[in-house]
């Protein structure tokens, strides 16, 4: 194939460049994301049930929901949460790779079939099935600069004018509004109403019946008498759009003649829909949108989107507001992308210096430097032909294949002058010599280093979608690279090369290469002894490599594990959780006293020189909802004004410190996870179920039993409950007797109490032009204390007014305002994270040994992130041995022996011990980035070994002894093996240093790959040979036992 191509050079330029021109244009359509979409798809159901508590919502709605959940294919698992403000969620999670449009169908017809058994009021709400990501991609905020807007003001301004416009932006999933629009609220006077003998029944009743749209036809209407000159539409009633019109509303006629209307018992006038939470802007009042993501939409497209659509909108704002962007999580990733890119850059300028140092000849080096941008650019086109983005793990994928692309271009380059010198060919011929001796040992090669790569991209759950993306990366990149090798380089090297006279190639040069050549020949010969002397004395080396083995096996079960890396992601949460029952007012107080310290410059001892702005939400946070709940989203300054103390974690663990100080309230400060499509938190995520129904009284103590003995282990930090804890509850119970007694229907009661104390929702009103709800409920006044239900009355059926306390007395009770199921059982949900120096997997071992000693009736599940690692942790040892055995087979198949690729395969410890050591040394954790880093070290490895093997055997069956061939190849095959080995390291030198957006993962690659290359390419040198000469003397003697014909010398060499 090659002498087809040295014969035709422009037939081998035209193939180069329509590889390239593919992959530029195929660059330009990759989508950008930081990493793949990595977390298993998952579907939310959300419901709203008016005025009801967490029991009654989990009664009533969700576990009639939860019944109907199954048989749906490749369901995972579901939760679901319950909150005391009557809002619920029910996510179904999907096993990873399930496509989410007919998961999001199969539940929605499931769904259907429990609609018809929910309440009247829940399916008045509408049920919501939507796509769900766990974790924001932006907050959009609007804040008033001048104090002209309120909050009730801002919110409504957002759901009227920007929610849906922003909504249909391309990429948007989901999103939740922090406020709510205006409604038309009446606020009833119980004494007023008792007055004159009305009940709020009474009001809701009038409000809709006045307050409605009728069909009334036309005039003239076909079929119309013969004549008729007119038809005109009749309008009948329509609806009411002022707070007028409502106080205007006719309730009775009294027998005097003198009219009650609205007005006269309640205030009237427009309010928020609901007032559950609050949100500021670095303390200036303000409302808020947060974005989630669509499944599988492209992050950084869709934040670009949301900011064209706002900008859209801009010129209609009202004055004196203001849009922010208080989270975001995109800049991260265009960040990191860049990082790497510059690493591919940087790689790519040190490969070009290390092949100069050695082949000192510009036009070798433009030779082998030539193929670098064929090979990438054809690995975009390749990487586009499979529907993958452009994300950091593709990148760092391009990052390591430099070093193995750049491999086999050396390889030819430098056999090619190496005939050149010693047999005076012309370059042509000495290229067409020189591809004839090294085509089998370039084709092996790549087929070793993609049975290494290719098992990974078999794997199932997130790390195999972690572990597709390298290997398809590094493996396309290799057969490239194999191709140009072939193809390209030979067609180069004959029309670009000079010739070289016979016996010329080693004439001493001056100069610094000069100086070099001299060093590095003196080094050759002193390598040339020690490999003699390993040779003659086999055993103390042997018994040195048992001691490697053994080292590597002890530091494998020392180092932590994890999934993946920490990330600074330039964001942190900050979540407040007062004690239970408290007002909204006590929250705002610990929240504005946590953001005056993040604000607070840091020369007074806050962290304002990390932190650019700070957005806090009252009555919402991830653990749940309600008055005693707060959530900070806390945006850092760009990564470049930042220095080394000031990252996230570094700021997240002072801020904790200082909130420790609170003493009203917990809060925790956390960085949001590495991949944020995971969960909210790092660290570990475990339900602990009840499963045998003991109630939720006793999970409770479970649930404290196992907080307080996490809080005394070493091996844990920051282990909280994801939920609330039980509060007081204000139980009413009805004598029915005597309310019957009394002429009281019960009906009337439940109708009277949640009107009164919870808000009613009555139809709808018109506000400029749009749609919005009305709503009944007492006055603030008329319920905020026991002792106010006496202000309430019920008209019996002879017409007089009876208080509450004739047939009603309350007591206090207590009950749990968050209620969480775990695959239909009651749960509890547990965060933490492990303390420092340990790892997570450390601290779920930890957390399933404390589990045990928790009373019977009592499991754990892993969710989330732990779940995930739980399956890539019990897939690491498979991938590893299917890895060597590949490996192992391809190496048979090429040399037609058994015992040879032992030879190779025993390299492989000498590469993983250094990448163990150099990934404990810098107090890293064998994580997935670890793992692939490991396999591209293995594969180099075997690559040098092969390179040595391979010429060995030639040179044993041209009739040297086992000793000189060993010793001659290593002479010949030095030179290459350290270049190519030196090419690599540096070119992923840039990794392992890099800091900023992104660096966390860099520097577990680059770390473990630099490690395992210096140790496998300064130790592989000298136990290769070693290997060789006493496998195959293994293998000769057991052939001399089978047969003495006088073959077996050639055969041994086989």
């Amino acid at each position: 194939m090659s002498k087809f191509f040295i014969d035709r050079p422009i037939f081998a330029w035209v193939i180069a460049l329509v590889i390239m021109l593919v992959g530029a244009l195929s660059i330009l359509k990759l989508p950008i994301n930081q990493y793949p979409s990595i977390a298993p798809p998952a579907i939310a159901i959300q419901v709203t049930y008016p005025g009801a508590s967490a029991q009654t919502v989990q009664d009533t709605v969700v576990q009639v929901i939860e019944q109907q959940l199954n048989g749906i294919d490749n369901l995972r698992y579901v939760s679901s949460e319950s909150n005391s403000d009557g809002s619920m969620t029910i996510t179904a999670t999907f096993e990873q790779g399930t496509n989410s449009d007919t998961a999001q169908v199969q539940v929605q017809n499931k769904l259907n079939l429990a609609t018809p058994l929910l309440p009247q009021e829940v399916q008045q709400q509408g049920i919501r099935v939507t796509k769900a990501v766990k974790n924001f991609l932006l907050v959009i905020g609007v804040v008033s600069r001048d104090g002209s807007m309120t909050k009730d003001d801002l919110s409504n301004y957002i759901v009227s004018n920007m929610q849906d416009p922003i909504s249909r932006t391309a990429g948007v999933g989901d999103f939740q509004v922090f406020g709510a629009q205006y409604a038309m609220r009446i606020w009833l006077d119980p004494a007023k109403l008792n007055n004159f003998n009305l009940t709020p029944v009474d009001v809701r009743t009038a409000i809709a019946a006045q307050n409605v749209q009728v069909s009334s036809g036309q005039l003239g209407g076909l079929p119309a008498l013969p004549g008729q000159q007119l038809n005109a539409t009749i309008i009948g009633k329509t609806r009411l759009q002022t707070a007028e019109q409502f106080k205007n509303i006719l309730l009775k006629v009294n027998p005097d003649g003198s009219q009650v209307r609205v007005g006269d018992v309640a205030d009237v006038g427009l309010g928020g829909e609901n007032y559950s939470i609050n949100a500021q802007f670095n303390g200036a009042p303000a409302s808020g949108l947060a974005v989630r993501l669509a499944t599988g939409a492209n992050a950084l497209d869709t934040a670009k989107a949301l900011r064209k659509t706002v900008d859209d909108l801009k010129p209609f704002f009202p004055p004196g507001m203001e849009v922010v962007f208080p989270y975001d999580t995109t800049p991260v990733v265009s960040e990191s992308i860049k990082g790497v890119v510059e690493t591919l850059v940087e790689a790519i300028v040190l490969v070009f210096l290390v092949m100069f140092l050695f082949l000192q000849n510009f036009r070798a080096t433009i030779i082998t430097t030539m193929t670098v941008p064929v090979v990438l650019l054809g690995t975009f086109g390749i990487l586009a032909a499979f529907g993958f983005s452009i994300n950091t793990l593709t990148m760092f994928g391009m990052v390591l294949a430099i070093g193995l692309l750049v491999d086999d271009a050396i390889v030819v380059v430098e056999n090619v002058e190496r005939v050149m010198s010693e047999e005076g060919l012309s370059p042509k011929e000495a290229t067409k010599k020189s591809m004839g001796q090294i085509q089998g040992a370039l084709v092996g090669i790549a087929l070793v280093l993609s049975a290494v790569l290719l098992p990974m991209a078999f794997f199932g759950g997130s790390t195999g979608v972690i572990y597709k993306q390298f290997s398809i990366t590094i493996v396309s990149a290799m057969a490239l690279s194999v191709l140009v090798a072939l193809i390209f380089t030979p067609a180069l090297c004959a029309t670009m090369l000079k010739a070289i006279p016979k016996g010329e190639h080693g004439t001493p040069k001056r100069g610094f290469f000069g100086w070099f050549n001299r060093t590095f020949d003196r080094g050759v010969r002193s390598y040339e002894r020690g490999v003699g002397n390993m040779l003659r004395h086999k055993a103390p080396f042997l018994l040195a490599y048992l001691i490697i083995v053994v080292g590597m096996v002890w530091l494998f079960t020392r180092i932590p594990t994890a999934f993946l890396p920490e990330e600074d992601q330039g964001v942190l949460f900050a979540q407040v959780q007062t004690p239970a029952g408290s007002s909204a007012e006590r929250t705002q107080v610990v929240v504005d006293n946590m953001r005056e310290f993040l604000l607070r410059p840091g020369k007074d001892g806050g962290e304002g020189d990390g932190v650019a702005s700070v957005f806090t939400v009252t009555g919402f946070n991830f653990a749940g909802r309600g008055q005693s709940s707060g959530l900070a989203f806390i945006m850092l300054k760009p990564w470049e004004e930042r220095n080394a103390d000031n990252t996230v974690f570094k700021i997240s663990a002072r801020a904790q410190q200082h909130f420790f100080t609170f003493r009203d309230a917990m809060v925790f400060a956390f960085a949001p996870p590495a991949v944020m499509e995971l969960g909210n938190a790092t660290g570990f995520d475990v339900f602990l179920q009840d499963r045998a129904g003991i109630g939720h009284e006793k999970l409770m103590e479970a649930r404290n039993q196992f907080l307080g003995m996490a809080a005394q282990s070493k091996i844990l930090s920051q282990v909280r409950p994801n939920g609330l804890n039980d509060e007081p509850q204000y139980q009413l119970e009805i004598d029915d007797e005597k309310a019957s007694a009394l002429g009281i229907t019960i009906a009337d009661i439940n109708n009277t109490l949640s009107i009164a104390l919870g808000s009613s929702y009555v139809n709808d009103f018109i506000d400029r032009g749009r749609v919005k709800k009305v709503y009944v409920q007492g006055q603030p006044g008329a319920r905020m204390n026991p002792e106010d239900l006496k202000k309430w009355y019920v008209r019996n059926s002879a017409g007089t007014m009876v208080p509450f306390s004739a047939f009603a007395k309350g007591e206090w009770v207590f009950g749990s305002p968050k209620l969480a199921r775990y695959n239909g059982v009651e749960a509890m949900e547990i965060l933490g994270s492990p303390a420092p120096g340990y790892s997570t997997g450390e601290a779920m071992a930890e957390v399933e040994a404390i589990a045990k000693k928790l009373p019977s009736g009592v499991g754990i599940s892993w969710t989330g992130l732990s779940y995930e690692e739980r399956l890539s942790g019990s897939q690491a040892p498979a991938l590893y041995a299917l890895s060597l055995l590949m490996v192992f087979l391809c190496l048979a198949a090429l040399y037609e022996s058994w015992s040879i690729p032992i030879a190779v395969m025993l390299v492989v410890p000498l590469g993983i011990i250094g990448a163990l050591l150099a990934t404990s040394l810098r107090g890293l954790s064998n994580d997935v980035y670890f793992q692939v880093g490991l396999l591209t070290t293995i594969g180099l490895a075997a690559k040098n070994a092969i390179l040595i093997v391979e010429f060995a055997k030639e040179l044993h069956e041209q009739g040297r002894s086992l000793m000189d061939a060993a010793i001659e190849a290593c002479r010949m095959r030095l030179r290459p093996i350290i270049m190519t080995s030196l090419a690599f390291v540096l070119g992923v030198v840039p990794l392992a240093i890099s800091t900023g957006a992104g660096s966390g993962s860099q520097h577990a690659i680059g770390t473990g790959v630099i490690g395992g290359m210096l140790t496998a390419t300064v130790l592989a040198i000298f136990w290769v040979p070693l290997f060789f000469v006493t496998v195959s003397s293994i293998g000769r003697r057991k052939q001399a036992d089978q047969d003495d014909t006088p073959e077996t010398s050639k055969e041994a060499g086989q």
